[in-house]
């Protein structure tokens, strides 16, 4: 695989804001394709206690050249206190899809 490819996952509040960032990340070419999920469950730790949340579950493609860009912009952009950016690279996968990804970010 020659061709590298990171998973980002962030949680958001709801489909708008996550489409919002979708359309973001793709017109500043910091992703090759993003995904929303909605109906997502969350539970986690935050100032003390045990919070539950419904959100929407943001999935976006980039390269390692991009990601600090990426993560950055998120950071930037995201109206949590505190947004989950997690990135995971791809270790393997259809080597077409991979290709394409990096393909698109070169652009």
């Amino acid at each position: 695989m020659k061709d590298k490819v990171i998973v980002v996952l962030s949680s958001c509040p709801d489909d708008a804001t996550a489409e919002r960032l979708a359309e973001i990340l793709l017109t500043e070419r910091l992703a090759a394709c993003v995904n929303w999920l909605p109906g997502a469950r969350s539970a986690y730790w935050w100032q003390g206690r045990i919070q539950q949340d419904a959100e929407t579950l943001l999935i976006a493609k980039t390269t390692p050249e991009r990601l600090a860009t990426l993560t950055a912009r998120l950071a930037e952009l995201h109206p949590y206190e505190l947004p989950e950016v997690l990135a995971v690279e791809a270790v393997g996968g259809s080597e077409r899809f991979l290709q394409w990804v990096s393909q698109t970010l070169q652009q």
